[in-house]
């Protein structure tokens, strides 16, 4: 049997690798190619090392939360490499007014946890706290008023300010998404699997608080002793990954240039750039949709319409290494986000040499920019010396950063976050329908059911699982012949 993964980025690897592990019961695995149309692989996880300093520039971290990715590691014999955040200073800022401001202990994406910090916290005026106050007294939405934006949710809980300056730019964080648009139902159904069963949200949380009080560090925001990452960067896993995998599997610079369903055969051809083709007896596509959909477009066009649908936004992340004494504020956080109204370059900026371990030499600090997104585009589309001007005049205003960096980087992700907009699970199911009528084909990547690196490797097992159990159905296998 052999089977073909399109796109060598972490979807791709996991599926590839999962193909190959050794499972209960043996059996023999089947062929793994594996094509990737640049030269390197690992998408979006990309670290490198420049005079001492570690710069990711894709994601820096994990949840353990999530487990896909850690227990994935485990069978890598990596785990002895995987680092939590530094101990000290876990906690995040909010810029208001051109100030950084401590996000509230207990505070979670949207909603307060804890009474005393949201009542303290001089991130919303005391208008805003009043009306977020009032998700105690509001009943619960009806079970069939349809779907709702982000931004409708947390507007009829909690208000228009709460959306603004707290909502907004932490899911904005996340998803570098506009919540006007953006699925509450296919990005954080917890918050409403809350009001459904505990009507406040506020309640939720406070109940919630009490059961986890004392595990939490007194970390404000977000848990964030559940933020992992690896010893030297994110790329320790992927390079883990590819090195499982035999040599002969990987095929870099090799561009597909359309999958086709061979009915009769109930098999698959691949062709690539220069005119091979790989005959297969799966395909798994671990691409963005779009780019799925134009080598889709010739066996089933409705699918490949589905795909393209599927919106996506372009980022940046900018690395700035600095001397410490040339930063005058404390860094005594892990970074800070940026609300839409702040009117602002940049999304958010970590510390990064504060949030991890090793990742600056003795005496120099790491900051990480992020830039563009559904709500900025204009700022993608700057030259990287304007982008880098541009950050570098917020981190002046914000930090008091004057002198120049030692060096910076910038690394650009055209069309590389997918948006779940309102109406992404209808399409996900329909999706789902055109596949079942192509045996042997199966989608994974960022754009389906999580965006996360535990997300990617969850969403690549999967796919590569359900591969192995239909191929198992006593199917005759084509010759690896090409």
């Amino acid at each position: 049997m052999r089977v073909c993964v399109v796109g060598g980025g972490v979807s791709g690897l996991a599926a590839a690798h999962r193909l190959l592990e050794p499972r209960a019961g043996g059996g023999r695995p089947p062929e793994v190619v594996l094509l990737e149309a640049s030269g390197r692989l690992g998408g979006t996880v990309r670290t490198e090392r420049r005079e001492g300093f570690t710069l990711e520039g894709g994601p820096d971290s994990f949840i353990s939360e999530k487990p896909a990715a850690l227990e994935l590691a485990g069978r890598l014999g990596i785990a002895g490499r995987v680092i939590e955040t530094n101990a000290a200073h876990r906690r995040s800022f909010v810029v208001r007014a051109g100030r950084l401001r401590p996000t509230p202990e207990g505070f979670h994406l949207l909603a307060p946890a804890r009474l005393w910090p949201f009542i303290t916290t001089d991130i919303f005026t005391w208008r805003g706290k009043a009306r977020m106050a009032l998700d105690l007294l509001l009943p619960r939405r009806g079970e069939n008023s349809g779907e709702e934006s982000l931004a409708a949710f947390v507007r009829r809980r909690f208000g228009q300010e709460a959306l603004e300056r707290m909502a907004q730019p932490m899911v904005g964080g996340i998803y570098t998404a506009d919540p006007e648009r953006l699925s509450l139902r296919a990005t954080m159904p917890r918050f409403l699997d809350m009001e459904r069963e505990h009507r406040s949200l506020i309640l939720a949380l406070w109940r919630q608080a009490r059961r986890q009080r004392g595990r939490e560090n007194g970390a404000s925001g977000a848990r964030y002793g559940l933020f992992l990452s690896f010893n030297e960067g994110m790329q320790v896993l992927t390079d883990a990954l590819a090195a499982r995998l035999p040599p002969a599997s990987l095929r870099t610079q090799t561009r597909a240039e359309e999958v086709v369903y061979e009915g009769a055969d109930r098999g698959w051809s691949v062709r690539v750039e220069g005119g091979e083709t790989l005959r297969a007896d799966a395909v798994c596509l671990a691409l963005p949709t779009y780019a799925s959909a134009r080598l889709l477009r010739g066996t089933d066009e409705r699918l490949a319409a589905e795909l393209d649908a599927v919106p996506y936004a372009s980022t940046a992340t900018v690395n700035l290494a600095y001397r410490r004494p040339d930063i005058p504020h404390p860094l005594d956080g892990f970074g800070f986000v940026v609300p839409f109204v702040e009117r602002r370059s940049v999304l958010a900026c970590t510390f990064s040499s504060v949030k991890f371990p090793s990742r600056a030499p003795e005496g120099h600090a790491l900051l990480r920019a992020f830039v563009g997104g559904a709500l900025q585009p204009e700022m993608f589309a700057l030259e990287d010396g304007e982008m880098v001007a541009a950050v570098r005049s917020d981190l002046s205003d914000l930090l008091g950063v004057t002198a120049p960096p030692l060096f910076t980087q910038v690394a650009r992700w055209p069309r590389s976050m997918a948006q779940y907009h309102v109406g992404h699970l209808a399409r996900l199911a329909r999706i789902e329908a055109r596949l079942a009528a192509l045996p042997g084909l199966r989608l994974c990547g960022n754009a389906y059911t999580g965006a996360g690196v535990p997300d990617c490797v969850r969403g690549g097992e999967q796919a590569a699982d359900s591969i192995l159990e239909e191929l198992s159905r006593d199917r005759a296998p084509y010759s690896s012949s090409q």
